[in-house]
C-alpha cells in the first residue's frame, strides 16, 4: 500500500527526522495562505501516487502566494498517468547544497531489510547504481534484533562521507529504518534528502510503501493519516472483475481462490502455488496464448471457493476456455478443485469437457479427482506433465489444435 507524499512525509517527521515546513490542501487559496505563512518562494507538487510529476506539469515554483494559488488550481485539474490529484502540497524551496539519497527496501534473497545511502540524490537510485557504483553503499541489517546506529554508519560512511554530515546523517538513516521496521514497510525512502548552507539536513520529499497485509495493524495510524479503509492505494483502481474476485476469496477462511487480476485476454486461468503462478502465466503467453486474468489458487480451499473464482472467471466477457494448473504438490485437494470447477460448467450450463482446456494439479486425493474429471471428459494431466507443457495444451487446444 502506497503512500501519498503528504503522507510520507508526516511519517518522516513522527520518527524525528527534520522535514521542511510544508502545508497539505485541496484548495488553491488555501495554497496560496500557506504560501504567505512560509514565506519566500515556494514548490506546489500534485499529490499522486504514479511518477512523472514534474514532466507532466504536476510541480510548479511559484515567487509569490498569488503564484502559489494560481499554479494550485491548475494542478488540481491535471490528471497525471491516469490519476486525478489528492491534493496538492505546498512546500518552502529550499537552498540546498546537496542533495542525498537515504532508503530502506526489502531484499527478498536475503529475507532481510537494506540500508541503501548514495551522496547522489535528487534522481533515481538505481540511474545511480547504474553510472556511479561506488556512490551506493548497501547494508543488510536484522528485522528482529535490535537496530544499531553503527550499521546506518558503516553504510553512509562506504561512500565517502566524513566529519560533522557523517554524524547528522547517521541519526537519519538510523530512525529510517526503524521506521521501516516498525510500520511494516516494503519501502522507504528519502529522496532528496538536502543538506542546507548550515550543514544541516532535510527531508525534501518521500516515498512509502506499506505491505499491504499489515494495514490491520497499523489502523491507528492509518485513521491519523487519513487513509480510509476501502483505499486500495494500488496502481490503478480494481476493476468490477477484481473487486468480484476478493469477494469470491472472502467466502470463508480455508485456503485461497482470489488474487486477481483482469487483462484482455480469452484463456481464463484458474492457476496457483505461490510464485509458481507467475510461471504458469509467463508458459501461457510463452506459448501465445492471451490470459484473460491471473489469479491465485491454493491453500486447500472449499468447493465453494473453487467454484466461485471459476465461475467468476468463466463469466468474464471473452473468456473461452478455462486452464485449471498448479505447478506443485501440495496439500490441496485435487477431488476439491476438480468438484468446484467441474460445479461451476454446470451451474454456468457448460459442459465441462468443452470449457476446461486442461486440469494439471498434483496433489492430496488425485486419484479421486482425476475419477470426477473423467467422467466428464475434462482433459487432465497429471505430475508427469511439466507446467511448461500443460500451459501449451491449453493454449493449442483454445485455438482449436490437436494436441
Amino acid at each position: 500500500m502506497r503512500f501519498y507524499e503528504y503522507e510520507a512525509r508526516e511519517l518522516v517527521k513522527r520518527a524525528g527526522i527534520p522535514v521542511t515546513d510544508y502545508g497539505f490542501t485541496t484548495d488553491p487559496s488555501e495554497a496560496g495562505e500557506i504560501a504567505r505563512r512560509i514565506g519566500g518562494p515556494t514548490v506546489i507538487k500534485s499529490q499522486v501516487l504514479s511518477g512523472g510529476r514534474m514532466k507532466a506539469g504536476g510541480v510548479r515554483f511559484a515567487d509569490s502566494p498569488q503564484e502559489a494559488e494560481a499554479y494550485a488550481r491548475e494542478i488540481l485539474e491535471l490528471e497525471i498517468g491516469g490519476h486525478m490529484p489528492r491534493g496538492v502540497l505546498v512546500d518552502p524551496k529550499a537552498e540546498v547544497e546537496q542533495e542525498y539519497y537515504a532508503g530502506v527496501v526489502w531484499d527478498g534473497t536475503r529475507k532481510q531489510p537494506v540500508m541503501i545511502f548514495s551522496p547522489v540524490g535528487g534522481i533515481d537510485i538505481e540511474q545511480v547504481a547504474r553510472e556511479r557504483p561506488d556512490a551506493v553503499a548497501r547494508r543488510h541489517f536484522s528485522n528482529i534484533l535490535p537496530l544499531s546506529d553503527f550499521a546506518a554508519k558503516e553504510a553512509i560512511a562506504a561512500t565517502g562521507v566524513t566529519g560533522s554530515a557523517l554524524n547528522r546523517l547517521v541519526p537519519i538513516l538510523a530512525r529510517l529504518a526503524k521506521l521501516f521496521v516498525d510500520y511494516d514497510m516494503t519501502l522507504a525512502e528519502i529522496n532528496p534528502l538536502g543538506r542546507l548552507p548550515d550543514g544541516s539536513f532535510v527531508a525534501l520529499d518521500a516515498h512509502m510503501e506499506m505491505e499491504n497485509e499489515a494495514r490491520g495493524r497499523h489502523a491507528r495510524l492509518l485513521a491519523d493519516l487519513g487513509v480510509g479503509e476501502q483505499e486500495t492505494r494500488q496502481a490503478r483502481e480494481p476493476t468490477e472483475f477484481e473487486l468480484a474476485g476478493e469477494a469470491v476469496d472472502s467466502i470463508d477462511h480455508r485456503g485461497v481462490a482470489g488474487n486477481v487480476t483482469e487483462f484482455d485476454g480469452n484463456l481464463g486461468l484458474v492457476i496457483g502455488a505461490g510464485g509458481g503462478s507467475l510461471t504458469l502465466f509467463d508458459a501461457v503467453r510463452a506459448h501465445g496464448g492471451r490470459p484473460a486474468n491471473y489469479c491465485e489458487i491454493g491453500g486447500n480451499p472449499s468447493v465453494a471457493k473453487a467454484c466461485g473464482l471459476a465461475k467468476l472467471v468463466l463469466s468474464k466477457p471473452g473468456v473461452q476456455q478455462i486452464a485449471v494448473m498448479m505447478s506443485i504438490v501440495s496439500n490441496t485437494r485435487v477431488d476439491i478443485v476438480a468438484r468446484g470447477v467441474i460445479k461451476a460448467c454446470l451451474e454456468l450450463g457448460y459442459e465441462p469437457a468443452q470449457k476446461i482446456a486442461i486440469f494439471r494439479i498434483p496433489g492430496a486425493w488425485e486419484e479421486e479427482g482425476f475419477k470426477i474429471l473423467a467422467r466428464y471428459g475434462v482433459d487432465y494431466a497429471d505430475r508427469s506433465v511439466s507446467l511448461n507443457e500443460a500451459a501449451r495444451r491449453a493454449v493449442e487446444k483454445i485455438e482449436g489444435v490437436a494436441v
